[in-house]
């Protein structure tokens, strides 16, 4: 273990100085972009209803334009979308629980790396949206529900990853060595395989992110998410289906691009810190 971390800091080292500046700066400024817009969303009052002001065009005033009943759709969006990025926090860090779970439990023996493998593959065969549907309304929907759903159901392809990283690693001699002096499978777990795992915990955690908030906003636009009342980004696109016909195409544009923007951004940061925690991916 100690020349592997050896090996991985030498390639670190390799990796060019500019390249990693790039890489960090690109980090930073997108989660502060992601942070501002999360922060904001839960200091936005509520929005008023000016229906004299109704399905106005974007303009200096409202920039994002205003929806049917006279509401600004910047505000809107933000509120939205800081609604999203809760839930997908809480979603991701529930699927990160099960999928660390799932990957130590693999290591155990045997029949624990199989039944492992037999449950991932048991979900994965599910359509994702179907159970997502499922487990949200079997947890009474509205926003504990949608966070269920979410959270259950995303941890299958880190899962995986982590049960690959952790067949690799039970082959290496320091990990028989620990086997042979009486230590007990949880020991091993914990103090061997766990810490080599880190960072492909820490990129899977920032990858699930975008796959949790638009599964959330996918959910809640076919009806069987977040609630009417609640200012998601699915239920202004939902909502807003209504009034394309009539012209009124920033309804649907503006919060549909927002959420787009910030899918890519958590793809942007997920790839760069790869890049920074695995010396291999960065020199690529």
């Amino acid at each position: 273990m100690i020349k592997k971390k050896a090996d991985d800091k030498k390639q670190w080292f390799l990796y060019p100085a500019n390249l990693r500046t790039k890489t960090i700066v690109i980090i930073v400024l997108s989660s502060l972009v992601i942070l501002s817009i999360f922060i904001s969303g839960y200091f936005i009052p509520d929005i008023p209803t000016s229906f004299v002001n109704a399905n106005r065009m974007p303009s200096l005033e409202h920039i994002f334009g205003t929806d049917w009943m006279g509401r600004d759709m910047f505000q809107r969006t933000i509120a939205g979308l800081g609604l999203s990025l809760m839930v997908g926090f809480i979603a991701s860090a529930v699927s990160t629980l099960i999928s660390i779970i799932l990957g130590l439990f693999s290591s155990f023996n045997k029949f624990a790396d199989e039944l492992v493998a037999g449950i991932i593959d048991l979900f994965g065969s599910i359509p994702h949206i179907l159970l997502i549907i499922l487990v949200s309304v079997m947890f009474g929907g509205g926003v504990f529900g949608v966070v269920m759903g979410v959270g259950l159901t995303h941890w299958t392809p880190l899962a995986r990853v982590l049960r690959s990283e952790v067949k690799e690693i039970k082959t290496k001699e320091y990990v028989h060595l620990a086997e042979n002096l009486g230590k007990s499978r949880v020991w091993i777990a914990t103090k061997h395989i766990l810490p080599l795992v880190v960072s492909q915990i820490i990129v899977g955690v920032i990858l699930m992110f975008p796959h949790a908030i638009m599964h959330e906003a996918a959910i809640t636009f076919l009806g069987f998410g977040l609630p009417p009342h609640e200012p998601a980004i699915g239920v202004i696109l939902s909502e807003s289906m209504h009034y394309l016909s009539s012209g009124y195409w920033w309804l649907a544009f503006y919060p549909g691009m927002s959420l787009l923007i910030v899918v890519l951004l958590f793809d942007f940061i997920g790839e760069n810190v790869e890049k920074l925690l695995n010396p291999e991916t960065a020199q690529e």
